[in-house]
This record gives C-alpha cells, structure tokens and sequence, in this order.
C-alpha cells in the first residue's frame, strides 16, 4: 500500500524530504482528518477553474456544467453507501450537521414528554448533544446502552434492556472514534425497527475504512463527512430514505430550497432540495466525490485489510511496553485502525507534546467522548490512528519512541 503515498502532496514532500514544515513527520491523527490526494485538490482547481457558477440557477450553459459537476457528485455518495437514488442525499458540511438536521426536522417535531431515545455510551459528541437539546425541549428522555469496559461490546442483552416500546429514535455510532469498535449496527437496526423507532448511523469513521451498505443494515439516516476520507473539510452528506425527508420540514430555510413564496409563506422544493439553502458548497462536493472515487479505486477491502494489520503490528508492540494502559479490545483486528492508550506516570497531553517533538503526530484528550471517558474513568487519552497511507516503518518507530516516554518524563524504571 505503500505505493499510494505519492499521490499525496503531504506524504509525497515527506518521503522527498522537499518539506522543512513536515520533514520526516509520521501522521497518526487520521480518525480526526484525513491526509487529501492531488486528485481531489486538482478535481476541486478544475470545477473552480472551469465549472465556476452557482448551481441550480442559471438558465445558462455555465451554470448547467455546475448543476450537473454538484448532481453527479451526489449521485457518487448515492453509490458509495448504496442509497437506493441520489435523492436520498443531502450535503451538509458535515456529519454533525447531518445529525443536527435529523434532530431538528424530525425529533423536535415528533416527540413528545414519556418518549426515549437511545444511543450508545460511546457516542461522539456529535451524536449526544443534539438529542439532549431534543429532551430538554421536548420532555424526552435520553437513555445510554453502555458496553462492557474491556472489549468495547455492547451485548444482546443490553440492546434490549434499553430499546423499548417507549423508544422513538435510536441512534449510535457505526465505528467508535476512541475504542475503534465496530458496532452491530444490523442487530441494533432490526431492534430499533421492531418497537417503531427511526434507526440513525454515524458513519463518520467508518466511511473511510470498510464497506458501508444503508440498505443492508436499513439505516434510516446515515451521517457521514468527506474530510475523514480523504475529501475536503466544510462537507459531509445525510442519507435519509425518501419517505422520511418527504415528511420532514426543512433544518435551514432561504434560498434555493423554496418553490414558491409569497408575502404570508413558501412551499419547499423537492428532497433533496429543501435541506439544501443558500448557495451550495460544489466545489467541496465534487473534491468529495473525487475523495470516494480514489479510495475506491484502492478497494475499500484493501484499505481495511492494511488498517487491521498495521493495528495489530502497532498493538503487538505497545502492549510489550511497560507501563502502558490499552483502553478498549486488545485485539487489535476489532479496533479500525484506532489505538488509545494511557501511559502511568505521563498525562496524554504530554505524551502526545513529547511524541510531537519527534515529528509524530497523534491526538490526545477526551475525543469528544466525555461521557464515555467518565464510564471508564478516564478524563483524557492518547490516540493513534491509522490509514492506508501509513506504513510499517512509521508504527515501528513510533513505539520506539513510546518506549522512552517515560524516562523522558523523569521515570527511572528498572
């Protein structure tokens, strides 16, 4: 895999050593963005270059390339995650925003005092407190599965404890930005819909990583961002099925999302339209398009297959390393490419200062999981992530430098 590195402009100045702001640095932080391939920079040049007008509104030829460079890069989503038509599609700018618009359009909507909705305890922040304004404005209440400490799972029998006849929405997190599980969203799916809940799936990490198929596990909303897989930051898409958007009122109101107005009202324009206000982000959304178009042509199966086996090279070694906490399975071919640790003695923020100062680059802190850190009892972690572009040599080297953390921090271990 080690061959796509040069169609990076970032990995490409490192392996040349032509970058004095990146020499030899080693990018761990995946899960919070991804690197971004010439090919989306050029493909996102070439629409403002050359496509440069706004969509959907000029009756002229220009304005037409435009339309039809933002519809085919909603068609391209529409594939990727096998929605059933393009017009499922939404784009945002991002999965939180996507989450955001199902809160809005829909939860506040529906719900009412006596009702619940569930989500994991592993949630990014993204999927717990737009359902906590829900509660507090509806009379709803939030309810948690929570997963056993060590394997990161959440079991049968707390799936259905916590989905009941009172469960209106149930949303969870497909693969866990701080444990790196991938949870069974099929399983949680098919409960969901058993009780007459809506079933929503933050794809946000597993997007970029393995397979997605909404179909198949009969998600009624996905969330997912295109920084994460290799595409711009400032967008993201929401799959919503058809029946569901059609009923829903719009998140943003303005332009373009209209079909007529009048002094006393409007009338929306078709899904996916009426989400969709303003002058649109399309030169993001075909870099987006562009980002699902290359890791497709890698195979989303390869890059899951080196993911598991640069995590399992990276966990055969840490766990070897004194003093060093793994948080979450230590069986590094259910974590996604995610390895988060705490190390005795050095607070996260200080290995991932002291690790900076050797060019490699991770993330520490509470990752947008607060709640999840106080089920564990951790207020902070550090956190490397992995991707397609990163190499053996680049894990090796950095658990030779976990090595030392602690006799940099003033240990004398024996």
């Amino acid at each position: 895999m080690n061959k796509y590195r040069k169609d990076f402009p970032f990995f490409k100045a490192i392996d040349e050593k032509s970058s004095v702001e990146n020499k030899d640095l080693i990018y761990f932080d995946t899960a919070a963005t991804a690197q971004r391939p010439f090919i989306v920079l050029n493909a996102m040049t070439h629409f403002y270059a050359t496509e440069n007008a706004n969509p959907l509104r000029g009756l002229y030829s220009l304005s037409e390339r435009a339309t039809m460079a933002y519809e085919n890069a909603r068609d391209t989503v529409a594939k990727f995650i096998n929605a059933k038509e393009a017009a499922e599609i939404v784009f945002t700018r991002n999965a939180s925003e996507s989450l955001n618009l199902v809160a809005y359009s829909w939860g506040l909507n529906r719900l009412h005092e006596g009702d619940e909705i569930c989500v994991s305890i592993m949630e990014h922040h993204s999927n717990i407190v737009p359902w906590q304004m829900v509660c507090q404005k509806t009379g709803a209440k939030l309810v948690f599965m929570e997963c056993d400490k060590e394997t990161g799972i959440i079991s049968d029998e707390e799936i259905a404890a916590k989905i009941n006849s009172n469960t209106k929405i149930v949303s969870v997190v497909h693969v866990s930005n701080v444990l790196g599980v991938t949870n069974p969203v099929k399983k949680i799916g098919e409960a969901a819909h058993a009780v007459g809940a809506i079933f929503i799936v933050d794809g946000a990490q597993s997007a970029p990583h393995m397979k997605v198929d909404v179909q198949d596990f009969n998600a009624d909303f996905f969330a997912m961002s295109g920084h994460k897989l290799c595409g711009p930051m400032g967008i993201g898409a929401l799959y919503g099925k058809r029946a569901l958007l059609e009923e829903m009122d719009p998140f943003l109101r303005g332009g373009e999302m209209i079909e007529y107005v009048t002094r006393e009202k409007a009338t929306w324009a078709e899904v996916p339209h009426k989400f969709e206000a303003g002058t649109v982000s399309a030169g993001d959304a075909v870099g987006m398009a562009a980002a699902i178009r290359y890791i497709q042509s890698i195979g989303l199966e390869n890059i899951e297959a080196h993911d598991r086996e640069l995590a399992e090279r990276m966990m055969a070694g840490i766990t070897q390393i004194p003093h060093i906490n793994i948080i979450g399975p230590k069986d590094a071919s259910k974590r996604c490419g995610i390895i988060t640790f705490t190390l005795d003695g050095v607070h996260p923020h200080d290995i991932a200062s002291l690790l900076s100062e050797e060019h490699i680059a991770i993330r520490a802190g509470h990752h947008c999981a607060q709640p999840l850190g106080q089920y564990l009892n951790q207020t902070a972690t550090a956190r490397a992530s992995l991707y397609f572009y990163n190499t053996e040599e680049e894990v090796d080297c950095f658990l030779e430098k976990v090595a030392k953390l602690r006799e940099w921090s003033g240990f004398k271990d024996n």
